[in-house]
């Protein structure tokens, strides 16, 4: 164990200045795995048993309980579901006040499930960067050794060719993890898209029902006569002919 450990010490002391900012990057990708990985299990743990519960508590008149069963449950869906479930329990809302209020809160709650997969996208692409620019310098030392002592001796190249074969491999160890969480977390967030729709649409479909029982008023906008109407004798007088 101690044997490894000294050989890691040993290796990144000889990756040379490019492995500092390089494990920088990965511990900060690893933090950021870490929180999405937990926060978007939490999303999608319990959606469609959520779903489920919620639609019969609304439909059979105990909207409160409804809102209690979403409010207690972590999530993208139980907030949509919130939002139009609160607007509802008022007996009367607007036509374009329900739709309106629950993309907004799906808005707000797809902004929050995508934090943090920028840092990913970004560390997966300067990471392996990172490497090339350590390989650069790398070979910009091996030259330089060959210069000074104006001969070529595989002992003098050893150095500078080891910096840039270490910092290569560290950038490309870094990146390929880091891409792979990346896609899976895309992936993840569309399936929880699609939850988060599926809570859009079953509340829009029990806003509709209840109104047809009477049991909500949906206000909707009336058309004035007048500009249906076209100009009237209030927009445009008229004009006597002359006798």
């Amino acid at each position: 164990m101690g044997g490894s450990q000294y050989e890691l010490l040993t290796l990144f002391a000889d990756g040379g200045a490019m492995m500092y900012p390089l494990v920088l990057c990965s511990l900060i990708a690893l933090g950021v795995i870490i929180a999405k990985a937990w926060t978007l299990w939490l999303a999608h743990k319990s959606a469609k048993r959520l779903l489920a519960d919620v639609e019969e508590a609304a439909r059979a008149g105990r909207i409160d309980e409804a809102i209690q069963i979403a409010s207690d449950t972590p999530g993208p869906t139980a907030a949509i579901l919130l939002a139009g479930l609160k607007r509802i329990r008022l007996g009367t809302v607007n036509e374009a006040e329900l739709p309106r209020a629950v993309s907004t809160t799906g808005a707000i709650e797809l902004g929050f499930l995508e934090r943090g997969l920028v840092i990913l996208a970004t560390v997966a692409n300067v990471a392996p960067l990172m490497g090339f620019l350590g390989t650069v310098a790398g070979m910009i030392i091996a030259f330089a050794a060959i210069e000074a002592a104006n001969t070529v001796d595989p002992a003098l190249v050893a150095g500078g060719i080891k910096v840039a074969l270490l910092t290569t491999a560290t950038g490309l160890a870094i990146a390929i993890p880091v891409n792979i969480g990346y896609n899976y977390f895309v992936t993840r967030i569309d399936s929880l898209i699609l939850d988060m729709e599926q809570g859009t649409q079953q509340i829009l479909n029990l806003a509709w029902d209840m109104e047809k029982e009477g049991k909500l008023i949906i206000v909707r906008k009336e058309i004035k006569r007048r500009e249906l109407s076209g100009v009237g004798s209030a927009s445009a007088p008229l004009v006597k002919d002359p006798e």
